[in-house]
Order: C-alpha cells, then structure tokens, then sequence
C-alpha cells in the first residue's frame, strides 16, 4: 500500500486541535482554582447549562471508531444506518424521561450508588469494578485502533498520535475537571462538523455532484434502507436496528456513568433533559453526515474497491484514504480531517477518564475515607483522573498487541454479563456467515495492475452446531441478550429467596413506566406501581427547583435511604415514607 504522507501545514491544523484543548484546560484551572470542592471538579457545582452539555453528550459518543467506521459500515452494507435515527430517538427519550428523574432526584454522583440504595454494597462495587475495567479497555482501543488506520494511510506517526491522545486529555482533565471535559468536547464537536462538511463537500464535487452520488448508490443497492426481515441473526434489519440498537445504545445513554453524570451537573432537571433532546440533534447530524460520507466514497470508488484490490488492508482505513485522494492538492485539509477523527477520540478518552476517576472517588475513596477535606477530596480526584490516563493510554499500548480491532440482583448481573460475553466471543472466533450479513458487491474492474499479494487468513476447518445460530446473532442485539438474562435470572432468584414488597421500597428510587403510558388514568397507574407508594404530584415545579433539593437530597444520601437512618434525616417523616418541607415534598414521583 503506497502511504501518503501528510505536509506541514497538515501537522499545524492538528496540532491547533491539542493546543486549544489544552488551553481550554489551563483556562478552567485557573478560573476554577478558588473552587476547590471534589463536587465543582468532578460535577461542575452541578450548575451547567444544558448547551454545552448536549454539544459534549454528542461529541464524546461519537468517537473516531464512529468518524472512520460508519462510512465504511454504509460503503460495504448500504444505508440502513439511516434507521439508527429512530433508535436514536428511543434511546433519548427513554433515557430523559426514565433513567434521568431517578438519578437527577436521588442526589447521587456515580450512577453505581443507585445500586446500593435500591439493593446493597456488593451489587454496587461489583457493578463499579465491570465498569472500570471495561471502560479503561474501550478507551485504550479507542485510542489505538483510529491511530493504526490513520498511521496505515497518512503516514502520520502511530506512538506520536497515540501518547499525544493520552497526554493532553489527562492533561485537561486533571486541571479543568469536568468544566474542561464538556467545554472542550463542545469545541471538539465543532471541528468534527467542519471536518465532516468538508469531506462532504469535496467528495461529492468529486465524484460529479450530489445528484450523481445518489444515482450511483441507489444503481449499488447502497440505498435499500429498510428490511423487514425478523430473522434475529441478520446483520441489519429495520428489527435490528430499531430493537436491538435501542437496547444497545440505552446501556450507552442511560445508565452510562460518562453521560448521567453531565446530565446531574446540569443546574435543573430541566437544563438536564433539554440537553439530552438537543444532543438528539447532534447524534442524528453526526450520523447522517457519516452515512452521507459513506455514499460519496462508494460513488468514488465503485468501479475500483481500494479494500479488494488490496490497496488498504481493512475497512477502516477507508475513510483516511479516500480523504488522501480527494485532497490531495489542498494542504491542510487532510490535516482537518484528521483533527475531526481525533476530536471524537479526544472527547470519548476524556468523558472516560473524568467518570472513571468519579467512580472510583464516589463508590471506594469516600466509602473508606467519608471525612475527607475538600483540599484533600479535591486532589485525589485529580490523581485520580492522573491515574486513569495513565492507565487508558497503556491500555492503548497492550491493544497494539491484540488482534483485530442483592442476590436477586448480583446473580442477574452476573448471567447477563456471562450470556454477553458467550455470544459475542463466540461471533469473534466463528463469524457470521455472508448470508447473514449481506455485504454488498464490490468492484475491482478499473484499478490499476498491481503487484499486491493478498493473504487469506487461515480458514477453521469446521464449526460447531451454535455457529450458524446463537454466535451468528446480530451484534445490535447482545445488549438485548445481556438485558433480558439479567431480569429472568434476577427475576427467579428474587422469588426462590423472597421478593420484596412494594410498600417496603422508597418509590424515589423507581420510574414507573406506566405512567408515560397509562397517564390518562389515575386508577390503572396506580396498579401499575406494584405497591410503590409514588406521589402523584406533579413535576412542573420540581424541574425548575434545582439546588434547593439537591442539597438535602446528597445528605439522604450519604444516610444511605436506609430505612435505619432515614428517621436522622431532617424533616423526614418514616412513618409517612415523606418530607414535610416543600423543597423535599416535590421530589417525588
């Protein structure tokens, strides 16, 4: 593969791109510096407004794993990306309306203290120590994988890339805290859009204008959208998508520690949903400028597939050279785009570093040390963002060596993760057949003769009965495999040891789903709710209310809604299970 390099002023817009970051860093450092709680550095004071926030929501989960693979994933598979619009609208709206109100009222700051409160310590730490893991190996890849494509293409140096990545975001991070992380991500949000726009616009003028790249895709099949097919074991389908994205992204947006805990730094509940509806936008304009630079990269390279003649050697490099290739003349530009993919790595490393230091401070620090100073919380929750960066770019370093890129409670936790992890390992080592995933033909017809040898990987020599079925399952759907295991066991594990009744649970900690469904009667809700004694007041007011109650709700807190401890709360009556001042009163459900 003939590597393009980059030119200087390539290097000069990428390197603005970590410069600006790290400033935005410094420059919250030292207008927060008088400041120096653990609650302003790892929430901001729980006072911003919902703007920022939803730009940062967007950028941070639209990392360059998205920039570089979702073109690619419309380039081989077509457009039926398009249907995650609608996924998208479902995850949102159930995260604001659901997740958001039982987490925002509750007062907590690590979404694993919820855990404690609804069931006990162990499911809480067990709960705590899966994230972490998990999240400091994502991280690690999402440094690593984007580089190694970008490296592969544009030459631009791997390590450099890579350990510049993990430099600046635990940089700011440990200055700024969280105001750093949601300012910066917001600035990095809009390089993604301009770099986005760019590639858009020079790719379709290329490939003859926009007209033409739709003609040219639609004569691919790139634009048969919607399937309707039921088969589970397809790769997308309007089912797959729409269901099994749903439960995908819900494990993303609405228990996800990186986003619930920007959602609570908001000043109000309010702030906190609208930006969650307006970083709805953010996602439905990323996607359809990714599903968009899909189509004009198939529109280019329709009769010469860079991929099958052996010119890159895998899917995500796709991107990167198609972007070598149409600005090939522009100094500069390259550089943007490269600034745009690493602005979504930037943002996703930093909203990991951030909630993984917030995590470990809330759910182990303060649970051994509950009387720490806010000098001494403060500092810790920097060593602490120090550590994970450290620990995130290692990870990135271990993944240059891998391969291709209450009992009720605690035992349901663990079948889901066991039932995930079957399945998904099981996809790795036998994928899926070509009659599941479709992918769509590609063309080798004008490239030029070459001399590139291409390898077939080693090929198993035979596959078990589950290959065909239960590991052939769609990716979109492991989630909802993860999800259902963890309620049927936890579900039958609560009846054989006892349930609980519904008197006895505080109805702060539960959403009753059935009112967003059956809210046109005060009778059937009531059903609905099980014996959860939820106050039937209404929310207007609550939403705009804010601090008032926050500030008594940390204190319960810290009591743990035991019910041991809630008669110590001021002004809570256990008898009655309620507040009898008014901040209290409207916290309910």
């Amino acid at each position: 593969m003939a590597v393009k390099s980059f030119e200087a002023w390539d290097y000069v817009v990428f390197a603005g791109l970590f410069v600006i970051s790290s400033g935005i860093g410094v420059f919250f450092a030292i207008k927060e510096r008088k400041k120096a709680t653990s609650r302003e550095f790892l929430v901001g004071g729980r006072q911003m407004s919902f703007g920022p926030v939803a730009l940062s929501l967007t950028a941070s989960f639209m990392s360059a794993v998205t920039v570089l693979g979702t073109p690619a994933e419309v380039y081989r598979f077509g457009a039926s990306f398009f249907l995650f619009i609608i996924s998208y609208a479902f995850v949102v709206f159930f995260t604001s309306e659901l997740f958001l109100p039982v987490f925002y009222r509750s007062g907590i700051t690590s979404t694993y203290e919820y855990l404690q409160l609804r069931f006990n310590k162990p499911v809480r730490y067990a709960a705590t120590v899966i994230y972490i893991v998990q999240t400091v190996l994502y991280t690690g890849v999402v440094v690593y994988a984007p580089a190694l494509a970008l490296n592969q293409v544009t030459g631009f140096d791997l390590w450099a890339s890579v350990f510049a990545t993990g430099i600046v975001c635990t940089f700011y991070c440990s200055l700024g805290g969280l105001k750093a992380v949601v300012w910066t991500d917001a600035f990095q949000m809009v390089v993604m859009i301009v770099g986005f726009l760019t590639v858009l616009i020079q790719g379709s003028s290329h490939a003859g204008g926009f007209h033409n790249v739709l003609e040219q895709a639609r004569n691919g099949s790139r634009l048969n959208v919607v399937d309707f097919d039921v088969d589970p074991l397809r790769r997308h389908t309007f089912w797959t998508i729409t269901v099994g994205g749903t439960f995908t992204w819900l494990g993303i947006y609405g228990v996800n520690q990186s986003t619930i805990q920007r959602c609570i730094s908001c000043k109000t509940e309010k702030h906190a949903k609208l930006a969650l509806y307006c970083n709805l936008l953010g996602l439905w304009l990323i996607a359809v400028c990714a599903i968009f630079c899909g189509l004009i990269m198939y529109s280019n390279f329709k009769d010469c597939d860079p991929w099958t003649s052996g010119a890159i050697s895998a899917p995500d490099q796709l991107m990167p050279y198609f972007v070598m290739e149409i600005f090939a003349t522009m100094p500069g530009l390259p550089g943007l785009f490269v600034a745009c993919a690493f602005s979504g790595t930037l943002s996703t490393v930093a909203a990991s570093i951030n909630a993984l230091a917030t995590v470990t401070f809330e759910d182990f620090v303060k649970s051994c040390f509950p009387h720490l100073s806010d000098k001494k919380s403060t500092w810790i929750s920097k060593g602490l963002c120090l550590l994970f960066g450290i620990l995130c770019t290692s990870m990135a370093v271990v993944a240059s060596f891998m391969g291709s890129v209450v009992q009720g409670a605690l035992g349901g936790l663990l079948t889901g993760i066991t039932l995930s992890f079957w399945v998904a390992i099981g996809a790795f080592v036998y994928p899926a057949p070509e009659s599941k995933t479709l992918p769509l033909p590609l063309s080798t017809e004008l490239c030029a003769p070459s001399n590139i040898t291409t390898t077939v990987g080693p090929q198993l020599s035979s596959r078990p009965p589950l290959a065909d079925t239960w590991y052939s399952l769609s990716y979109l759907y492991y989630s909802a495999v993860g999800f259902l295991g963890c309620i049927i066991a936890g579900l039958i594990i609560s009846l054989v040891t006892g349930r609980q009744r519904g008197k006895d649970i505080d109805p702060l900690l539960i959403r009753p789903v059935c009112n967003l469904f059956c809210f046109w009667s005060k009778k059937y809700k009531t059903l609905c709710w099980c014996g959860v004694q939820h106050d039937q007041e209404t929310e207007e007011d609550y939403l705009d209310s804010g601090s008032t109650w926050k500030q008594g709700a940390e204190s319960a807190l810290q009591n743990g809604f035991k019910q041991e401890s809630l008669a110590q709360i001021p002004d809570y009556n256990s008898k009655d299970k309620n507040y009898s001042n008014s901040a209290q009163k409207t916290t309910h459900f």
